[in-house]
């Protein structure tokens, strides 16, 4: 570490980052507040999310939930239905665990030290750094992807950040390069260089606050860094669903298993299937005997999704139904809900769409 920084001038590149963002900060909802729950929030929301995707879902979150304890004894579906579109929804399920944790063993208040919120569900090295930093203004490090990148510009650090042992590395790099007087403005100051300036291409070096102390820059490295190894070939399903009309003209819903992909979420019958239209309507009909045991007219297809995970592509094709047999179906897993009731239940974003398309027309 020491040979890392050696003859790195610590407190001039501090003193130029947290001046300039101090300077050119944008106006965030979060940052008009110390409240380490909705520090914490704003923190979950924004990873793997874009700041302008995130703003108006925090806004109306903090409105629903706008204290920890509010969260913390929350129903759940009502959490998913606030959290929905914004995907990855272990996120908000292991937040409210969290926070209930917090409401019950810590008398509502976010722990200030990282050994005791590090303890909690789903907070990471990089949420425990933010929190306390941003809300207590400890000088602790919170790296992320954006702050490798930048940090990788910075040191010239060649190591692959998709490795654990490199996030060593630049955690303790920072815990050495880190503010001790202006911690939250510091770690914020990375954050907002890797969003506004010091970009993953085409990086705005001419612009950049900290140019003078950035090795890469010098070395004309800027554009090859970071060094993360390419990921594995995303992989893709093709599925049906379908929109299945009783004589109330109210459709079948069903909740997904409480674990795994989209867990708890509430979606239309679908299946996967082959791509040719035989062959998907025969495997509706299989499924919709074996697991709903009910007869269905299935119809033309209506409507065609596409969803992108991370690792996944589902492409949806979608057919309308109609009953054919009189079938209550309302339980914990399976409702027959009409077009205002549907709003009320959280679905995923590819059904959400059909939703748009199929009940709103």
């Amino acid at each position: 570490m020491i040979e890392i920084l050696q003859e790195f001038n610590i407190k001039g590149f501090q003193n130029q980052l947290v001046h300039w963002f101090e300077e050119h900060k944008r106006d965030l909802p979060w940052r008009k507040t110390k409240d380490p729950y909705r520090i914490w929030v704003s923190e979950v929301m924004l990873q793997q999310t874009r700041v302008d995707t995130v703003i108006p879902y925090y806004n109306n979150f903090i409105q629903k939930f706008p204290t920890l304890e509010d969260l913390a004894f929350a129903e759940e579906q009502q959490v998913l239905k606030a959290w929905e579109g914004l995907g990855y929804y272990s996120r908000v399920r292991n937040l409210q665990a969290a926070v209930r944790e917090v409401a019950e063993e810590y008398g509502g208040v976010v722990p200030d030290t990282r050994e005791e919120i590090s303890q909690l569900k789903g907070v990471g090295p990089y949420t425990a750094g933010a929190v306390l930093s941003i809300a207590y203004n400890k000088p602790e490090h919170a790296v992320d992807g954006n702050v490798m990148r930048v940090i990788s510009r910075i040191l010239l650090i060649e190591d692959d950040i998709g490795k654990a042992k490199t996030r060593t590395i630049f955690e303790r790099a920072l815990s050495h390069m880190i503010s001790e007087k202006k911690p939250s403005e510091f770690n914020q100051g990375l954050m907002e260089l890797g969003a506004l300036v010091c970009t993953p291409k085409s990086p705005g070096c001419l612009l950049c606050p900290v140019r003078d102390y950035c090795r890469a820059y010098h070395a004309g490295k800027e554009k090859s860094l970071p060094i993360k190894e390419k990921k594995a070939k995303v992989k893709i399903k093709d599925m049906v669903a379908i929109v299945i009309r009783n004589e109330k003209e109210e459709v079948l819903i069903q909740r997904r298993p409480d674990t795994g992909l989209l867990a708890k979420l509430w979606q239309f019958p679908n299946v996967e299937a082959p791509k040719e239209t035989a062959m998907q309507q025969k495997c509706l009909r299989e499924f919709l005997t074996d697991d709903f045991d009910i007869i269905v007219e299935i119809g033309e297809a209506v409507q065609k999704v596409e969803h992108v995970f991370s690792h996944l592509v589902w492409h949806i094709t979608v057919y309308e139904g109609t009953l054919l047999q009189n079938q209550k179906m309302n339980g914990d897993n399976t409702r027959w809900v009409d077009a205002n009731s549907i709003e009320s239940y959280p679905f995923p974003v590819s059904h959400q769409k059909i939703i748009e398309k199929q009940m709103r027309r």
